[in-house]
């Protein structure tokens, strides 16, 4: 009995060692006891197979955890290979994280795209379209079954709807239809717009079904086509807008006459300066509603009243302001509120516990639209100034200025 648990406690010790069956530490040390009494082996068997136990159980509770992890951390699993041995690395990956949200970010431009017509349309590039065509076969719209959006061209060249009236039997066919207004701007998006086909020296005869227009970038145009109320009416490509299809980002393509076309550069928002920086030269007292400050330093672009101690914001824009004052008397507390459009947004505030002079200044950053009023209101205390001191002020800066 004592040689067959000496054989299976062998067995399993090899097991547990992670090799094959065969002479190792625990085996040698178990037959140097074979001459020991027989109470000693067993005692010594039954030793070594409590810790094998032990061994047994701890080796399954970290693959439990290892395996629990594993299954609610997936993403988070890397499995990489050092000197031949599979190590499971566990932690958030930076890198990966990154080009998932690059991943997706280009997904999202993808999917806009998809459905932007500037990127999706079909090329429209029938010559007997344009507006110096004459031919004897009469063409009809009304009969194309259109479907989605479109891009017109004239033999390989990107052009336009016409914005005037065109001449009846024009554009192959006996009513030209033409765009009744003008085309959109880029940031006006998708706009519909009214198509009017000319006929017995009527412009208009044909109210044909609106159609929708896009401008996109590059200075050219989408339509999304439906069929003419009637036959025989057609759309115009106008021939004189060539020019536009050459224009820049920078141009915009421009007519008077809506025949003569050129492209002009586009005018740059000239940035406006504002500055102002105004004090009073004296003390205030009590509940002051608005203060006037008279001895005005700085004035460019001429937005503040010193009558009135008002500023009003020229322009659109984001502006800062600052607004400051000494308050002296012992046990009061001093608070001045910058006020825009009838609401305090700001306060300055001063305390005093001792006889000292403090002084506060407070600063405040808005976005204001033109016509926007900004003033300094006192609501209680005292401040003090004199005619050669600037302890009462108030000033601001447009930062920048916006469309």
């Amino acid at each position: 009995m004592v040689v067959f648990a000496l054989a299976v406690l062998v067995t399993l010790s090899s097991y547990a060692a992670g090799c094959s069956p065969g002479t190792n530490s625990t085996e040698l040390q178990l037959r140097r006891m074979e001459h020991q009494p027989v109470t000693a082996q067993l005692a010594a068997v039954f030793q070594e197979m409590e810790s094998l136990r032990c061994e047994q159980t701890t080796l399954q509770q970290q693959q439990n955890a290892l395996t629990q992890i594993h299954q609610m951390s997936p993403r988070w699993t890397t499995e990489r290979e050092v000197a031949g041995t599979h190590v499971l690395t566990y932690g958030s990956h930076d890198h990966d994280d990154d080009e998932e949200e690059e991943e997706e970010e280009d997904e999202e431009k993808s999917l806009r795209r998809r459905g932007d017509p500037c990127f999706h349309y079909t090329v429209l590039d029938q010559a007997w379209r344009a507006t110096n065509t004459t031919s004897k076969f009469k063409m009809c719209d009304r009969n194309v079954k259109w479907k989605g959006w479109y891009r017109m061209y004239y033999k390989g060249q990107s052009l336009q709807m016409p914005e005037r009236c065109v001449p009846v039997n024009k554009c192959g066919t006996h009513s030209p239809l033409w765009l009744a207004g003008t085309h959109p701007r880029r940031r006006d998006g998708i706009v519909t717009r009214n198509v009017c086909g000319h006929w017995k020296k009527r412009c208009c005869a044909f109210r044909s079904t609106p159609i929708k227009v896009k401008k996109c970038r590059g200075n050219y145009y989408v339509y999304q086509f439906t069929q003419p109320s009637s036959c025989y009416l057609a759309y115009c490509a106008d021939v004189n807008t060539l020019v536009c299809g050459r224009c820049r980002r920078n141009q915009s393509c421009v007519s008077r006459d809506k025949i003569n076309w050129r492209c002009k550069r586009k005018k740059r928002l000239s940035s406006k300066k504002i500055h102002f920086f105004a004090s009073f030269p004296g003390n205030l007292m009590g509940k002051v509603n608005r203060i006037k400050y008279s001895k005005v330093l700085v004035n460019v672009g001429r937005a503040y009243n010193r009558r009135t101690g008002v500023f009003k914001a020229p322009v659109k824009g984001i502006y800062q302001f600052f607004f400051s004052t000494v308050a002296g008397r012992r046990g009061q507390k001093t608070d001045l509120w910058l006020v825009v459009n009838n609401y305090w947004v700001a306060v300055s505030h001063s305390h005093i516990s001792r006889p000292s002079t403090v002084s506060s200044l407070s600063t405040y950053m808005t976005f204001l639209r033109r016509g926007a009023i900004v003033y300094v209101t006192q609501n209680c205390g005292q401040s003090w100034a004199n005619a050669a001191s600037t302890t009462i002020t108030f000033g601001g800066s447009l930062l920048v200025q916006m469309r």
